[in-house]
């Protein structure tokens, strides 16, 4: 499963916006720096409303829908990258995840104590994006030595290798993310093995309050999330959402319906945690298809541009190894013909080989042998 890992500066939120996001109270959150350690790992519901229309179509027993990891990793400080605050530990943890959410302080309240004493989004985000630089620097470097070593024994990939890790150095000395280094699919494969930080995909939470979220849902502005929105367009860096953490993790333990008259309080119409959970699936390239039954209906994640045979083996591996063929419809089609029956008498069941490329909402039967 993909992990996204939250991160930022300590007592911005990133623990309150963890439990808002896996609707629990597992992650430890004080106004204190540094009261997450060891990182949490939980497990965030992909909000489709597709679900509930195809389980009602198919009589489904149950919904199950996509689901991605989340990790919310301790705050960095300036000089995390020599080791300050536990920082190697903590860099560590977010080379393992494969997107970065990156939680900004955008309110201000005297009872909640800030690192740096006052509240400064992009004075916050340039201390982050200094110390992943350094970090991705000192990486690159190490890895450069080791692959100039292997080169002089008439290594071929480690030859490839220097000629692309002395591009990253210099890109990163002259302080770009390594993200935003142009790449070819080749080059984009060894990226990955490189493992830089400033190459994962970044989502900006700009973390509000109460007050704030409520006066920007009825269309007036702030100034914090404003200059963090126009910083990201600005470096094409990163998505923004604004976000209350703090309403969305006080729902936790409540029903649908308690939390929906709460957003309605302050004139949301739409939940925070959903549209960042639905940003962050974006942002790591996926989709969702869906099989759907009287047992189950259930979304199954895949990575845009896979292959028919690909998306079987996220079922299971004796799919992928005996694909024969995919009977698809994508679930516009699906519905407006009233069901898999009927759209199938309709002729509009199509069956698809080993080249076809899924699309988000294809709904789908694999038909595969031993």
């Amino acid at each position: 499963m993909l992990q996204a890992g939250i991160v930022g500066l300590p007592n911005v939120g990133k623990s309150t916006l963890f439990n808002a996001l896996t609707r629990s109270r597992k992650a430890d959150a004080q106004n204190y720096p540094f009261c997450t350690i060891e990182p949490n790992v939980g497990v965030i519901e992909v909000p489709d409303a597709r679900l509930k229309v195809l389980a009602e179509l198919s009589h489904s027993g149950k919904i199950i829908p996509a689901a991605i990891e989340i990790v919310d990793i301790a705050g960095l400080v300036a000089g995390a990258s020599k080791g300050d605050g536990l920082g190697n530990k903590f860099l560590a943890n977010i080379r393992e995840v494969d997107a970065i959410v990156h939680v900004v302080r955008c309110f201000e309240n005297s009872n909640i104590a800030h690192t740096s004493g006052t509240v400064d989004p992009l004075r916050d985000i340039g201390i982050i994006n200094t110390e992943l630089l350094l970090a991705d620097l000192q990486s690159a470097e190490n890895q450069l030595e080791k692959n100039l070593k292997k080169a002089k024994g008439d290594d071929k990939e480690a030859k490839e290798n220097v000629e692309l890790l002395r591009i990253i150095v210099q890109h990163l000395n002259a302080g770009n993310f390594a993200g935003s280094l142009g790449r070819d699919e080749w080059t984009s494969q060894r990226m990955v093995s490189f493992n830089l930080l400033t190459a994962k995909p970044v989502i900006f939470a700009c973390n509000v309050d109460e007050v704030s979220i409520a006066d920007m849902a009825s269309g007036a502005g702030n100034k914090f999330v404003d200059a963090v929105r126009e910083y990201a367009t600005k470096t094409g860096t990163a998505r923004v959402n604004a976000i209350c953490a703090q309403i969305e993790s006080d729902m936790c333990d409540f029903s649908a319906e308690e939390a929906e008259a709460l957003l309605m309080e302050f004139g949301i119409s739409d939940s925070g945690v959903s549209q960042l959970v639905e940003n962050i699936y974006g942002t790591l390239g996926l989709a969702s298809f869906f099989t759907t039954g009287e047992d189950e209906t259930r979304a199954w994640t895949f990575r845009i541009g896979m292959k028919a045979p690909q998306c079987a083996g996220v079922i299971h591996g004796d799919f992928e190894a005996g694909f024969i063929r995919a009977d698809v419809i994508p679930y516009d089609e699906l519905i407006a013909h009233g069901g898999w029956n009927a759209a199938r008498d309709a002729g509009k069941i199509r069956s698809e080989g080993k080249d076809y490329a899924f699309g988000d909402g294809d709904v789908t039967i694999f038909r595969f042998g031993k």
